[in-house]
């Protein structure tokens, strides 16, 4: 008797599929009706599948054939497996069919305020679809990308030195917020100079925020030393309301506080700062089919998902457009 771990491991999955159509229906020819093949081809299968295990799987008895206790306990194993192999085939069809599945999601710290819209709105077509959201600042969502821990991160610019596909699909307004009694207030086209003198409460360093405001800053000439730093949108909108200072802070995460007149948005030369949102993977990774059309959703349908959810109306803001960098960088598709 040949040694069965090492034997088993030539069996074949049509072996155990043949077999177990053998044992269900009790024959050879019923089997080859059932598979649509031919009788002999079944006989092949078997034959093979006996000589792998070395024992007789059945014997014959008129037409039909009975199992022995080695068949029994074979037929138990295949039928175990193709029962197995049905479910998997089931499972991935829903999944490529939408009706199940899993995404995961990173999202850097500003976005958490734009991402469970998209979210919501994507669940209500596809409710099946489960969601892991990691929400982290920018470091985090690089490393997390660089790891391959997230499907698709949605961030405001993407990383250098990390081959990704990064495609923009909303504009990104940037502003300065003041509490409504502010002396600047009531005035418009405030110059950026006139800015230098006031306590600025921004985010720590790393966040794409913080970024956008140091690039602002040297863009104008000006040196605007913070006075506070903190990593949490929502530290700074409570000190802002306080009095503690004015903020450059993404107007996505301001919506309710400006519709409410709890913080107004200062009139200043050149902002809004419109940047871009991009949903990014790996160049290398391939999405799966909840991933993709996740990401084709948000395409097509996030700029108006989160016009809706924010109601931040912004003057002079420029369409999205697609970007482009090197391997070493990011690149549209």
């Amino acid at each position: 008797m040949p040694d069965m771990k090492s034997a088993l491991r030539g069996v074949t999955l049509r072996q155990l599929r043949t077999f177990a159509s053998v044992a269900q229906l009790g024959s050879f020819s019923a089997a080859a009706r059932a598979l649509h093949v031919t009788q002999p081809a079944v006989s092949m299968q078997i034959r093979e599948l006996e000589q792998a295990c070395g024992v007789a799987l059945y014997e014959r008895i008129g037409r039909r054939i009975a199992l022995t206790e080695a068949g029994r306990e074979m037929a138990r194993c295949a039928a175990g497996i193709v029962a197995e192999l049905h479910q998997a085939e089931q499972y991935l069809g829903e999944i490529a069919g939408l009706t199940r599945g899993s995404l995961r999601l990173g999202a850097v710290s500003t976005a958490k305020y734009i991402a469970p819209a998209l979210l919501a709105a994507f669940g209500r077509e596809f409710p099946a679809v489960t969601v892991q959201l990691t929400v982290g600042n920018r470091e985090d969502m690089v490393r997390l990308l660089a790891a391959n821990d997230s499907d698709l991160i949605v961030m405001g610019r993407p990383p250098a030195g990390i081959d990704t596909v990064a495609s923009v699909f909303a504009r990104h307004p940037q502003i300065v917020i003041a509490p409504p009694d502010h002396p600047l207030a009531r005035q418009r086209r405030i110059s950026f100079a006139a800015l230098v003198e006031e306590r600025f409460l921004i985010r720590e360093p790393g966040s794409g925020t913080r970024a956008a405001f140091e690039a602002l800053c040297a863009t104008a000439g000006h040196n605007c030393e913070p006075s506070m730093e903190a990593s949490s949108n929502e530290t700074i909108k409570q000190a802002v309301m306080v009095g503690m200072g004015i903020a450059f802070i993404s107007a996505h995460t301001v919506g309710l506080e400006l519709q409410t007149g709890r913080l107004v948005a200062l009139d200043v030369i050149g902002l809004p700062a419109v940047r871009d949102w991009y949903v990014i993977h790996l160049a290398t990774k391939r999405l799966s089919p909840v991933a993709q059309r996740f990401r084709a959703f948000v395409l097509e349908r996030g700029e108006g998902i989160i016009g809706e959810t924010v109601g931040v109306v912004l003057p002079q803001q420029r369409p999205a457009r697609p970007r482009r960098r090197s391997a070493k960088g990011a690149r549209d598709v």
